[in-house]
């Protein structure tokens, strides 16, 4: 059974920029595929971003793409989620994800991926 807590996001400004956490209790997250998703009042979980750590393979929504970027720091053992520019409709809970060894692919829905975050509000205003 695999952990993740989540850390940041908050009330910020259009144009600002904020860094989500995602720490993993255990390490065979490194070796494995992760993602971001957000979820707007009333709706489902949309896909925002995923890495796979073993190929360093990346992939973005086009609502978010160039402007925000997946990363990792194996020592902490945690994965980051950089969001720049925000836009007011970037505006909702962002879930970070982790998929059992056998998913490999970028492009899983959040039905594929096992381990889940608590969440995290992000709320832009403008």
């Amino acid at each position: 059974q695999v952990q993740l807590v989540q850390s940041g996001g908050g009330l910020v400004q259009v144009g600002d920029s904020v860094r989500l956490s995602c720490a993993a209790s255990s390490r065979s997250v490194a070796s494995s595929v992760q993602g971001w998703f957000r979820q707007f009042p009333g709706k489902e979980r949309e896909f925002v971003a995923a890495a796979d750590w073993s190929s360093g393979d990346r992939a973005y929504a086009d609502s978010v793409k160039g402007r925000f970027f997946v990363d990792r720091d194996n020592f902490k053992n945690t994965m980051y989620l950089q969001m720049n520019n925000l836009k007011p409709e970037d505006t909702a809970v962002y879930y970070c994800a982790a998929a059992r060894s056998m998913y490999r692919r970028l492009d899983m829905t959040s039905e594929e991926y096992a381990y889940w975050g608590q969440g995290a509000q992000v709320t832009v205003s403008s």
